[in-house]
């Protein structure tokens, strides 16, 4: 009797999880990072050494479902990341994953080996475990906080976060090998496991990810298991690639980016479903890990984790960040907002429980230290990450709220893809004639009556449009069905301009604040490249102080017509210039 009583407790406390997981994502856009904080603390309390006194030790269990949760949280990540968007990104980014982890994890040994008494492999160890960023709480952050970052330097972070994940657990896995066997060549062991393993699981991958596009075209399954298809594939994925010697967390990134790049069924309600195991994915990872935790520990290794954790945010990353950077063109503010953005989450903590499962003689002090790393970076990165972002003007300023738009797939074909707006006020859509010549208007649903296109007429604020189009096609449709806020100027110049005008141009007649590789955009481009290929009325890109364009009207090529606004001081400084080039002073009463 006394084990059917545990049964309907553990029960109760995993619904109850699940439940309070489910309600959180509804603050997730509000308090970002720190909600995953909450879990890992309640993970802590609800341990032997907190008021709920649950006794947890079991590491294995814990690498084999961090495993699963990360497989699944990595595939969804490449499942949303379009490859056009990588553009001017791959290169850097993969610097970032292989050269950055390596160099931060050694700058990191160089602090940990004296704090923490660490000899020089050991001290590597500790680097390795917290060097890479957390793809999970990356991606969780940036979408969840509705974080616009510019084309270039979000597709870097994306790119960096998923791809350093195979790197840092290979770094991990050989440094637990070496301290362990004590290798003879461990040179020619770095080298040739670090190739066996991006070979092995780059091929896996992106095999694994065309034979998923196949299954998913070529069978009919029943409603629903589309998504359970694809979660147990991209688990399937990890396990095999392992078993073959290879990265099994880069092979199920690079099966997602496949799906996600390629026309496949089901796609709405396979991301609908990730979208919501992903999160609970992380909420049951920082749980178990919270569960391992012993507080009592956590003191005695407290102040040395500190300090390696504040060398990791201030000069190590930072450090790693700038070095491998400095053959591309990244501005100075890109670089270390790419530096602030090196978030740590349940990976590293997932790392350190190698070690645990070795057996090695020093495994507590890794994992306590990469649990006060995270501890700290959940805190200071996920509070600063979006103020970060507007302070360095890498961020797009989108005064507008986001579109609604519901999907539905279409069985029997994946050429189309029927999809709904809800029409409001002030879009562009309502009271259009006339739609795009690759959207086809199907049925209007208006005051509970569905209409035909003919019955209806221009579509009405209030109504819901339901419109075929082509799945690559939707984000550009998106831009008619986005409501435009009117905006109050007070104070400000306002200078229209086409969109083909050269940011070089304005810059030099207003003293704008651009960088070398902006001179070369047009208005237009600077919106594109900004905004991956989908611009909208209302989105704004901010030049400094008192400076912002923002766009008027967009067409099929993008930005037709953009209007630059200076405040005060913008509008001063952009006097000065112009005197500047007329040979003329400024003057107070300008």
């Amino acid at each position: 009797m006394g084990s059917v009583v545990l049964s309907n407790v553990v029960l109760l406390v995993a619904a109850l999880l699940v439940v309070a997981g489910t309600l959180s994502s509804l603050l997730a856009a509000r308090f970002g990072a720190p909600i995953l904080l909450v879990f890992l603390l309640l993970g802590v309390l609800a341990g032997e050494g907190g008021p709920g006194g649950i006794h947890f030790d079991d590491y294995w269990a814990t690498y084999m479902v961090g495993s699963a949760a990360l497989a699944v949280i990595l595939f969804d990540g490449g499942l949303r990341m379009r490859v056009a968007s990588m553009r001017g990104a791959l290169a850097p980014a993969l610097a970032l994953s292989t050269v950055g982890v390596v160099l931060t994890a050694v700058l990191v040994a160089m602090v940990a080996a004296p704090l923490l008494s660490l000899s020089p492999m050991e001290a590597f160890l500790v680097g390795a475990i917290v060097a890479s960023t957390d793809a999970a709480a990356v991606f969780f952050l940036v979408r969840a906080q509705g974080l616009h970052l510019t084309r270039r330097v979000g597709a870097a972070i994306e790119i960096e976060s998923a791809t350093n994940d195979p790197a840092a657990v290979f770094l991990t896995v050989l440094l637990v090998e070496l301290l362990t066997a004590n290798l003879a060549d461990p040179g020619a062991a770095v080298l040739l496991g670090v190739v066996r393993e991006l070979a092995v699981g780059a091929a896996v991958g992106v095999a694994g990810g065309f034979a998923l596009a196949w299954l998913i075209n070529r069978v009919d399954l029943p409603g629903g298991l589309h998504p359970v298809l694809v979660v147990a594939f991209a688990v399937l994925l990890l396990a095999l690639t392992g078993l073959l010697h290879g990265s099994g967390f880069l092979a199920v990134f690079l099966a997602g980016l496949v799906i996600g790049n390629r026309p496949v069924r089901a796609l709405a309600p396979i991301t609908g479903f990730l979208d919501t195991v992903t999160w609970l994915c992380q909420i049951v990872m920082f749980v178990m890990l919270g569960l391992l935790v012993s507080p009592q520990k956590l003191v005695e290794y407290a102040l040395p984790a500190l300090g390696v954790a504040a060398f990791l945010v201030l000069v190590g990353r930072p450090v790693a960040v700038f070095a491998c950077l400095a053959p591309f063109r990244f501005s100075a503010k890109e670089k270390t907002f790419i530096s602030w953005a090196g978030l740590r989450g349940a990976v590293s903590i997932f790392l350190a429980t190698i070690p645990m499962l070795a057996q090695l003689p020093d495994a507590e002090v890794y994992f306590n230290v990469a649990f006060v790393v995270v501890f700290v970076s959940l805190v200071l990165h996920g509070w600063t990450l979006v103020a970060a972002a507007r302070r360095l003007d890498v961020a797009l300023s989108d005064p507008t709220p986001a579109v609604r738009r519901f999907e539905i797939d279409l069985p029997g074909q994946i050429d189309q893809e029927l999809v709904a707006y809800p029409v409001t006020e002030g879009t562009p859509a309502a009271g259009a004639m006339a739609l795009p010549a690759w959207a086809r208007l199907v049925f209007v649903m208006r005051e509970g009556q569905i209409m035909t296109p003919e019955a209806s007429g221009p579509l009405r604020p209030g109504d819901y449009g339901y419109l075929l189009v082509p799945p690559y096609k939707v984000l550009d449709l998106d831009r008619m069905f986005r409501p435009r806020e009117a905006t109050v100027f007070l104070d400000v110049a306002a200078f229209p301009f086409a969109g083909m005008v050269r940011l070089a141009d304005l810059a030099d007649l207003y003293g704008l604040p651009i960088t070398d590789a902006e001179r070369g955009f047009s208005i237009a481009e600077a919106f594109a490249d900004r905004s991956d290929g989908h611009p909208f009325p209302g989105m704004r890109i901010g030049f400094g102080d008192g400076a912002v364009i923002e766009v008027l009207e967009v067409d099929e090529n993008g930005v037709k017509d953009a209007i630059l606004r200076l405040e005060p001081s913008g509008l001063k400084r952009g006097i000065a210039t112009v005197r500047k080039l007329l040979g003329r002073p400024i003057q107070d009463d300008d």
